[in-house]
């Protein structure tokens, strides 16, 4: 039977922070999505479909 390298466990433990990292930026991406979505849809409420549509093609054409 193969017993396993000693050095595998450090690359475990080294690979743990990078793992903290890679998922708080994930779920920061995800909550500044969810942040948009909720601002458009506050917009479009607000504003109604024609201006809300009028309002995005104006700030795309800004952009360009």
């Amino acid at each position: 039977m193969v017993q396993p390298i000693s050095a595998q466990h450090g690359i475990s433990a080294a690979a743990r922070p990078q793992g903290r990292v890679a998922s708080a930026i994930v779920w920061g991406a995800a909550g500044l999505g969810a942040l948009s979505v909720c601002g458009a849809a506050a917009l479009w409420f607000h504003y109604g479909t024609a201006v809300f549509f009028e309002m995005i093609a104006a700030g795309i054409s800004a952009c360009f």
